[in-house]
């Protein structure tokens, strides 16, 4: 039998949000669980974090939480996961994610979401990941970042491939079959120099 897929979510910690995104990620939350997958994410129970955690324990999902040690001092961990993982440092944060995840989901956060966003799609720029990477864009909350990533592409500092690499949804019932789209196949080494 085939194991249970995973999926990553990138999402703020921040509870002082609109409202859509709260709803968004309950939304993605219980369709997580309801798919039938799993959840990996960041290891906290506030902000959006904690809510698409909360959601997707409620629907069946089985969820990991990665958190490193200086944040679960702060008591920010959540304890009724799965699985809660801590470890040294944010590096081994994002290492175990990454290796525990079939693909990776970014819904509103803020600037720990861009950079755990651009790592992933990077490592598959770089032709050393191949799998998927979906903006949730709830409310066209991402499009000024879309609007810079395709500026990078006309002015040359990216190519459209790389660009392909991070896929666009504009509600959470479209993540789903994109997350399915296993495995993405743009980006390489040689597409970035060449």
């Amino acid at each position: 039998m085939k194991e249970k897929k995973s999926i990553c979510v990138f999402c703020g910690s921040s509870g002082r949000v609109d409202e859509a995104f709260r709803q968004a990620a309950t939304q993605f939350g219980t369709l997580v669980g309801e798919k039938g997958y799993d959840l990996v994410y960041g290891g906290g129970h506030v902000g959006l974090m904690g809510i698409a955690a909360d959601a997707a324990l409620a629907s069946g999902a089985s969820v990991l939480g990665v958190i490193p040690k200086f944040l679960q001092d702060y008591e920010v961990g959540h304890e009724g996961l799965n699985e809660l993982v801590v470890t040294d440092n944010m590096h081994d944060r994002k290492r175990i994610m990454y290796e525990r995840s079939d693909a990776f989901v970014i819904l509103p956060g803020g600037l720990g979401t861009m950079d755990e966003t651009f790592e992933v799609v990077t490592w598959t720029q770089l032709g050393l990941s191949k799998k998927p990477v979906v903006i949730a864009n709830i409310n066209g909350f991402w499009d000024p970042l879309l609007t810079l990533v395709d500026h990078l592409v006309a002015t040359g500092f990216a190519r459209e491939e790389n660009r392909a690499i991070i896929q666009v949804a504009n509600s959470v019932e479209e993540v789903f079959p994109l997350v399915a789209a296993v495995p993405v196949t743009h980006g390489s080494v040689d597409s970035k120099w060449v």
